[in-house]
Order: C-alpha cells, then sequence, then structure tokens
C-alpha cells in the first residue's frame, strides 16, 4: 500500500534504515565531547541467554562476581549500522541489584544502574583503544564524579538512578579532598548487617 508520498511503508523503512546506518559513524557532539555511533537518548532492548553468575563472598557485605552469557538484539539491526563484526567493548556496570526470595532455591532479580565504556577494540586491531593505565584512570574518574554526584544530591535508593544527572568524566578532574576513614567503635569497625 502506497503512502502519501507514492511509497510503500516497507520502502520507507527501508530508506529510513540507511539513513541510520548512513548517520551512525557520522561525528556527533555532546556537551562539547565528539562521537560516533548511536546517537545520544536512543536505547536497544535486549534479551539475555541462560547465563551463569557466580558470586564468592569476599567480606561480610562484598561479593565478587562473574557472569557470561550471548545478548541477543530483541528487533534487527538496521542492514550496515553498528560495528564491525569482533569489535569489543569494555564496560563497567554500577548498579542496584533488587533481589527477594520465592523459595529455598530461586530469587527474583533485577538491575538498574549505569554502564560506562571505558574501552573499545576494533575488529581489526590487536589492541585496545587506550592503554590499561588509562582504562584504569577513566574508571577513577567515573567513579569520583559518581560519588560528588552523590554526596551533592543523595540518591533515593527504591529509584533507579537518575541517568541524565550523571556527569561525564572530564579529561582534567577537579582536586579532590581525602575521603574520611570510618572510626572504630570499642575496637570493632561498625557494620550495617548482611543481606
Amino acid at each position: 500500500m502506497a503512502t502519501s508520498n507514492g511509497k510503500s511503508k516497507k520502502a520507507q523503512q527501508k530508506e529510513a534504515d540507511k539513513d541510520l546506518a548512513k548517520t551512525y559513524n557520522q561525528f556527533k557532539e555532546f556537551e562539547g565531547q565528539q562521537y560516533t555511533g548511536m546517537k545520544i537518548g536512543r536505547s536497544h532492548k535486549w534479551y539475555y541467554d541462560k547465563g551463569e553468575w557466580k558470586e564468592t563472598k569476599a567480606t561480610p557485605d562484598l561479593w565478587t562476581i562473574s557472569y557470561g552469557v550471548t545478548k541477543r538484539r530483541a528487533g534487527k539491526a538496521p542492514e550496515g549500522s553498528g560495528v564491525p563484526v569482533g569489535t569489543e567493548y569494555h564496560w563497567y556496570i554500577a548498579a542496584h541489584q533488587h533481589v527477594r526470595k520465592l523459595n529455598a532455591n530461586d530469587y527474583t532479580t533485577s538491575m538498574t544502574g549505569l554502564k560506562f565504556k571505558l574501552a573499545h577494540k576494533r575488529a581489526d586491531k590487536d589492541k585496545w583503544n587506550i592503554s590499561d593505565k588509562a582504562q584504569r584512570k577513566r574508571l577513577i574518574n567515573f567513579l569520583k564524579d559518581i560519588i560528588v554526584q552523590l554526596e551533592k544530591a543523595p540518591e533515593n535508593l527504591n529509584q533507579p538512578p537518575d541517568t541524565k544527572a550523571v556527569p561525564i568524566p572530564k579529561k582534567a578532574p577537579a582536586k579532590r579532598t581525602a575521603v574520611k576513614t570510618r572510626k572504630k567503635v570499642a575496637g570493632k569497625r561498625k557494620t550495617a548487617p548482611n543481606a
């Protein structure tokens, strides 16, 4: 069926997909930072296969985690868009995980939070775009900026974080003051109850 401009809906969709593919690699700007790829404000939806989540208790309140799985796009990527097959990303995820026990072996779980790109490796390259040392510095600056944000306007822990308020880490971060250490109470450190 033709639309008012004489093109079928399928032809219009194909044209729109081509535009998306063409604009994906164009330079864009966000708050003075140049970037390529998906436009700010757009989103992806993924489905995760049955994955394996492993966790090891490190302290009364701290666990180390690892998770491995294949994720699949909910829809189809526009033809010609996106990065080449074989491209890799190194992300840092800071998230709330809300869990509720259903029975002896099952829990519901949901996560909301932030995903920050530390580095990428192009499909035709053997090295990441920045060194391990530079990735570590980016992560430290990101976490410092998150701390500053939380100190200015403490987050309601029952709400997902306001991702629009998260500042982009600057290349030359402002000087920070040292964080005060916790006081010991009667020879023991005060801790929150373990969940």
